[in-house]
């Protein structure tokens, strides 16, 4: 099973950071920091260790706000070289998460920074530097919208592209391990604007983020997702033409027909499938199965075809919810056949959990979902769990 990543930030970090601050300033009462974070810091998951050791640097810094602040920045390394710089792997020391140790920085930041408005915008652009303020950002979106966004749209010209990916990051309505922004929930008009200053940045880290923003924002506003994309695509260079597809992604799984259209596979296919095999029918966790199958055009025209597949993982309650998964896009002539497959990795999982039991497997094709069987997962020390299959039609 995968370690949980709280057991990646243990007790070792209060004490890295306590003396990363009291080797800037003397002022930091690093065992009163200690004293007070360290009882209670095994019984919390990662993030409330986050928000429980930025409490304690309230109670070991000095009480003006501003003068904190000024000892958590003096205490900062250099900041982040660009991520295209970095491996994949470059932010993990030791095995320790390491930019997460300035996630206490960001929390006090966002817990009492919000009476400090010029303050703390300085202390969110250095922090997103080493690790990133999207979480510390949001309660100033919250409360003062329109002066915050005023500052994220100067730094969408910032020369770090931590800056900049923040602008799209911090907006994000519904960003992932963070609370939501309602107002921009309802109305993504404001957030458009910033994404449409970055909808061209030099920066794979930042067009990925603007991508996932705009995502996002189709998740409640589906219109001004198509509207956006079909806007954006006029004299699109491959780059812009890359976010529009990423952005659309949860709409093409789900096989909106808009969607399919704006990336050119809006037509229902006219295939058929033919030498299905999944091996092996039975497999335990831990291993992999393969999948493979013939598509076969039935028509004498050469068609776009979008091709997916969906793994319809088990849940507890026996019921079953479909993870759609990537596979290629193809150009099938006319009556002519393409075998494709995949993979597929049945390893422990932090975010999926698995359940033994019968396992469904679908094709998608252009947003058309097309059966394809389905496989035995054996787990240990679990008990199997009957699937919730629909009746055949």
């Amino acid at each position: 099973m995968a370690e949980p990543l709280k057991n990646l930030y243990g007790q070792e970090i209060p004490h890295r950071i306590a003396n990363m601050i009291s080797n800037a300033s003397p002022i930091f009462d690093r065992q009163r920091f200690l004293d007070y974070v360290l009882p209670e810091y095994d019984g919390l998951e990662l993030m409330p260790r986050g928000w429980h050791m930025a409490d304690g640097l309230k109670h070991a810094l000095p009480e003006d706000y501003e003068t904190a602040i000024d000892i958590l920045l003096a205490s900062l390394p250099p900041a982040r070289p660009p991520v295209a710089e970095t491996s994949a792997t470059a932010d993990r020391e030791g095995n320790t998460l390491a930019p997460f140790i300035f996630m206490p920085h960001t929390f006090f930041v966002a817990r009492y920074g919000l009476n400090h408005f010029d303050a703390s915008m300085r202390a969110q652009y250095e922090l997103t530097q080493r690790f990133t303020a999207e979480f510390s950002i949001r309660p100033f979106l919250q409360q003062f919208p329109e002066r915050t966004l005023k500052v994220l749209r100067g730094w969408t010209e910032d020369s770090s592209e931590h800056v900049r990916r923040l602008v799209s990051e911090g907006t994000r309505p519904r960003l992932p391990w963070a609370s939501r922004l309602p107002a921009f929930q309802k109305n993504p008009e404001p957030v458009l604007s910033v994404l449409e200053l970055l909808k061209d940045d030099p920066s794979l880290y930042v067009r990925r983020s603007v991508a996932n923003n705009l995502n996002d924002i189709g998740k409640d506003n589906p219109d001004h997702l198509f509207e956006t994309a079909e806007r954006w695509l006029k004299n699109a260079s491959p780059d812009r033409e890359w976010i529009i597809s990423h952005a659309l992604r949860v709409a093409i799984k789900n096989g909106e027909p808009r969607a399919l259209r704006l990336i050119g596979f809006g037509s229902k296919p006219q295939v058929s499938l033919s030498d299905i095999n999944i091996t092996p029918d039975v497999v335990t966790e831990g291993d992999s199965l393969a999948f493979s199958v013939t598509i076969n055009s039935k028509v004498p025209a050469s068609q776009s075809l979008l091709i997916d597949f969906v793994v319809h993982y088990l849940k507890a309650n026996g019921s079953s919810r479909g993870k759609v998964f990537k596979l290629t896009r193809m150009e099938l002539d006319g009556k002519q056949s393409v075998t494709v497959g995949k993979r597929i990795s049945l390893k422990p999982m932090t975010t999926r959990k698995h359940y033994a039991g019968e396992h469904r497997l679908e094709l998608l094709i252009n947003g058309t979902a097309y059966p394809l069987g389905s496989f035995s997962l054996v787990t240990e020390d679990k008990p199997q769990v009957q699937a919730i299959l629909p009746e055949a039609k």
